[in-house]
C-alpha cells in the first residue's frame, strides 16, 4: 500500500530532518505499508537529507525490512539450534507445501509470506514460528494444519463480512 502524500509527510515531520532518523522513519512506514516502496525511500531520503545510496544501503541491510509487499500474516519460523534440532525443517517444508511459496515469498493470495530467521528466542518451545505477534511452539505438522485453518477460518468470515 503507498500512503497519502499527506499521510508520509506526517510520519516524516514525526522526526527531526535529519540522517540519523532514517531506522526509524522507515520501521514507520514499514508499519504503515506492510513493506518499503521505493517512492517512499526516495521521498524519506530527500527529508531527512540522507544520500539515497545510504538509504537504501540501510533498507537492504535490515533483514526486518522489505522492499516488496508482505501478506497480511508474516509466518516467521526459527532456524536457531534448538529449532533445528527438534526438526524445524519438516515444518517449514509443510507451510511452504501448503501454502504453495518457499521462504522469502508470499502466497498468490497476498495473505501469508514466509520467512525463515535465525532464532525466534523461544528455545523453550522449540521447535516455534510466529506469525504476526503470536508464537507458536511445540510444532508438530499436525499443528501447522490446525494453525493455518484457523487464520484461512478468520479470513473466511471476515469476507462474509464485508460482503453484507
Amino acid at each position: 500500500m503507498i500512503l497519502s502524500q499527506e499521510k508520509l509527510l506526517g510520519l516524516l515531520q514525526k522526526y527531526p530532518p535529519e540522517k540519523q532518523h532514517t531506522l526509524a522513519v522507515f520501521q514507520d512506514i514499514q508499519q504503515e505499508c506492510g513493506y518499503l516502496p521505493k517512492e517512499h525511500i526516495i521521498e524519506a531520503a530527500q527529508y531527512l537529507k540522507t544520500p539515497l545510496s545510504q538509504a537504501y544501503a540501510m533498507a537492504t541491510f535490515y533483514r526486518s525490512f522489505s522492499l516488496t509487499p508482505r501478506g497480511k500474516y508474516v509466518i516467521k519460523v526459527c532456524d536457531g539450534t534448538a529449532c533445528h534440532i527438534k526438526n524445524i525443517h519438516e515444518m517449514r517444508d509443510t507451510l511452504a507445501r501448503i501454502l504453495d511459496i518457499d521462504a522469502g515469498n508470499t502466497d498468490k493470495d497476498g495473505l501469508f509470506t514466509l520467512e525463515t530467521v535465525s532464532c525466534l528466542g523461544a528455545c523453550s518451545i522449540a521447535p516455534v514460528m510466529q506469525i504476526n505477534d503470536e508464537y507458536f511452539g511445540s510444532l508438530t505438522v499436525e499443528k501447522i494444519y490446525d494453525i493455518l485453518a484457523k487464520f484461512y477460518e478468520v479470513e473466511s468470515y471476515e469476507k462474509e463480512r464485508s460482503e453484507v
